[in-house]
């Protein structure tokens, strides 16, 4: 091989110190440390996600958890004629109280535990209801609902006298639903 060449134009080039033409810089690179904690980090991840995976897959865990139903205590009615029923009209449709006392005196109440009371500030109750004061009386309400042939029943202080706890007492409130359309 031979040790020397003959010149050429390349060798007229000046030489020059610093760099020229396209040279591109050296990425700088991440330090060790980081890429480690990196793939630690990626590692643990795609192992809790794994074992969560094969445990729904497995039905093992549930993701959605299950309803869990509270069981619905149903009262039954019990028609209780010991209670007086006083009976409001919320219509202004004169009579529709009436009605109602001549239902519950059929069905057992004595007439004078029963009350009408026509006169009502109320011209638009909706539905006919039937309140009662206490749970324990709750059955009685129902009773007295059926007796007249359906009703809402709800419990309210509203038409009870608190200070006097002796009488057994149930409020109707006739409704709209009770006015025959003409």
């Amino acid at each position: 091989m031979p040790t020397s060449y003959p010149r050429d134009r390349f060798d007229d080039v000046p030489r020059q110190a610093a760099r020229v033409g396209a040279h591109r810089a050296e990425v700088a690179r991440t330090p060790r440390a980081v890429v480690l904690l990196w793939a630690v980090i990626a590692t643990i991840l795609l192992t809790i996600v794994g074992i969560v995976a094969f445990l729904v897959m497995s039905q093992r865990v549930d993701v959605v958890p299950e309803e869990t139903t509270t069981p619905v205590q149903t009262v039954a009615p019990v028609v209780d004629t010991s209670y007086t029923v006083l009976v409001l009209n919320g219509t202004g449709t004169a009579g529709v109280a009436e009605e109602a006392v001549a239902q519950l005196v059929s069905a057992g109440w004595a007439e004078d535990t029963v009350f009408p009371a026509d006169e009502s500030s109320t011209t638009d109750f909706p539905t006919t209801t039937v309140y009662y004061a206490s749970p324990e009386e709750e059955a009685a309400a129902l009773g007295v609902a059926e007796a007249i042939g359906g009703a809402q029943v709800q419990q309210s202080d509203r038409y009870h006298d608190p200070e006097d706890t002796s009488v057994k007492e149930l409020t109707v409130v006739t409704g709209l639903d009770r006015v025959s359309a003409e």
